[in-house]
């Protein structure tokens, strides 16, 4: 008998698809450094999405075709970018007033860990040898309407980055609306982790087995 598992992990674009499909027309949208820069190349043609990068650039467009990059024109992680009509570029004080100042309907930022109910662990494991990163995370965490996370459910050893209670120095309590994973989306609620889609041929008693923690099912429409 084959232990073969019947589904197929979304890649990094098709992850950057789907997170790209719930934003919404008219969102001011922060992409964290990391996977998340990848929905800026994914968002659907027709609606019109504000994207804000910590280093002060509003507007930015897809990732530039190659040999097509300007090295003066880069995100926060240091990529270069490209620049919608209209963009603008400000000081970075400005822009984390931007973030602090709640005007960004949704940030997508990377995770060590979340928790069921939302607590967010992105900027250091605090193991020996790790470097703290903080960037502007927490502004974002606290800041942004919603934040959502884009990870793989799953470490390289296999272990599950959803759990019930973060082990990693927070970044946030009761931040995280969303979590977007190669394997499903699962809501965080204060009552704990809800299904809103899995990949096909995954089911929700599978995925509960793999997070370990009990999921609820998706509510109907």
């Amino acid at each position: 008998m084959s232990t073969e598992p019947r589904y197929q992990r979304r890649s990094k674009d098709e992850l950057a698809r789907r997170v790209a499909q719930d934003i919404h027309d008219g969102a001011y949208v922060n992409l964290g450094i990391g996977m998340p820069t990848l929905v800026a190349n994914h968002i659907p043609a027709g609606r019109e999405v504000i994207l804000h990068s910590e280093n002060g650039i509003l507007g930015m467009g897809p990732a530039p075709a190659p040999g097509h990059e300007d090295y003066d024109l880069i995100n926060a992680g240091k990529q270069p970018v490209t620049l919608l009509p209209g963009g603008s570029f400000f000081h970075h004080a400005d822009s984390f007033a931007m973030m602090r100042g709640g005007h960004l309907d949704i940030c997508v930022l990377g995770a060590f860990q979340v928790s069921a109910t939302g607590d967010l662990a992105n900027w250091s494991t605090g193991e020996p040898g790790a470097i703290p990163a903080v960037g502007g995370a927490m502004d974002l965490a606290i800041g942004a309407k919603q934040t959502w996370v884009m990870m793989d459910l799953r470490t390289k050893t296999g272990v599950s980055k959803v759990v019930e209670r973060c082990s990693y120095p927070l970044t946030g309590i009761a931040c995280v609306k969303r979590i977007y994973t190669d394997l499903a989306t699962l809501a965080c609620t204060p009552q704990g982790l809800q299904l809103v889609d899995t990949v096909a041929g995954l089911e929700r008693a599978e995925l509960e087995a793999i997070v370990g923690l009990p999921i609820q099912p998706v509510e109907p429409i």
